[in-house]
């Protein structure tokens, strides 16, 4: 033992693999060993961490063979209805969604498969591979709904949970004043602080899909995952489509400026001191520090580790003035810990 963890050196577990019989045999290789081999002075390794791995290889296995049989067509994809079908068998089997009412589960299923769609589908093209979806986290989110015992904190926290899914419904339900079941760009002009630029929505709108000018549910999802998630790069590539307006592959001085005047414009509108673009056009090209110090790539945007902050700056008059107003708000918190300290 060490503290409260058991260990195990080879020569035991090859015992025990004997033991365990011919099914087994496979994990009780040297290979699988050697993985989990860490810092034990004495070459051994944690009996909890290798059953943690058996289950997660069991796992895969058996989640691999559930979504294939969802794979009409047999080339190791699954399209957005295939997934849509297994997502909808899957919901009696998670407890954690036994008080959704069965008139929101096509809702359910809509809002479930889009953040699949949205990030492992960069360049829509109808369908991801089983292995990407295998490979990623939202299996294992989704997953977590058997729990029952799961805290309010991660249900929050979790894109697949009741919570999160009425959560994100109900803002679409709210936004919707006239009741028609899509959204005006007046409309989506009142999400989340309101502060969105006309300029920002308007290119929304012209690259997103929309029906008679109005945005449906589907649509609306790829764009709070969007935004929720700006530091992600299949976000940051879905925004920076809307600030490319030239389509030319990069932002230029044009483009950052047509934009933040929109800001300029809102900061008046709202009484405050215009920024100069000078200066925030040289602060972004010093964040992103881009290979052309002419122009910024989705490339250079992503490697900057600084798209959400660029991104929001440009888009959005309340993001703006949380970052000219960072230092002075940080200050603030400092000044409001150390009240609670006194206390």
């Amino acid at each position: 033992m060490i503290g409260e963890e058991a260990m195990i050196n080879y020569e035991n577990f090859l015992k025990v693999g004997e033991k365990a019989g011919p099914k087994c045999k496979q994990f009780f290789a040297a290979k699988v060993f050697a993985k989990l081999l860490h810092t034990d002075s004495y070459g051994r390794i944690s009996i909890m961490q290798f059953f943690n791995y058996v289950m997660r290889k069991v796992w895969l296995h058996q989640t691999r063979i559930g979504l294939s049989l969802y794979d009409v067509a047999g080339q190791g994809y699954l399209r957005e209805s295939d997934l849509e079908n297994y997502i909808l068998e899957l919901i009696p089997t998670l407890p954690q969604l036994d008080g959704l009412e069965k008139s929101f589960y096509s809702f359910y299923v809509c809002t479930a498969v889009r953040k699949f769609f949205f990030f492992l589908d960069p360049l829509r093209t109808g369908k991801i591979k089983i292995q990407d979806i295998l490979a990623c986290s939202f299996l294992d989110d989704l997953l977590e709904l058997r729990d029952e015992e799961l805290s309010k904190e991660s249900q929050e926290t979790n894109w697949f949970s009741a919570p999160s899914a009425l959560r994100v419904y109900g803002q679409y339900l709210n936004l919707d004043k006239d009741h028609n079941g899509m959204l005006s760009k007046e409309e989506l002009s009142r999400y989340g602080t309101a502060t969105m630029t006309n300029v920002f929505l308007d290119r929304v709108f012209q690259e997103c899909l929309t029906y008679d000018g109005e945005m449906d549910y589907k649509t609306y999802l790829d764009f709070v995952l969007a935004l929720e998630n700006r530091k992600e790069p299949a976000a940051l590539q879905y925004i920076f489509k809307l600030l490319d307006i030239e389509n030319k592959g990069y932002l230029n001085v044009f483009s950052l400026n047509y934009f933040f005047r929109a800001i300029q414009e809102l900061m008046k509108i709202h009484g405050q001191d215009p920024v100069s673009f000078q200066d925030v056009k040289d602060e972004i090209f010093d964040m992103v520090k881009p290979k052309d110090p002419l122009k910024i790539s989705l490339q250079d945007l992503i490697n900057s580790n600084q798209g959400d902050t660029v991104t929001t700056i440009l888009i959005d008059l309340n993001g703006f003035w949380t970052y000219e107003n960072r230092e002075a708000l940080v200050a603030n918190d400092n000044e409001n810990s150390a009240d609670l300290d006194d206390t």
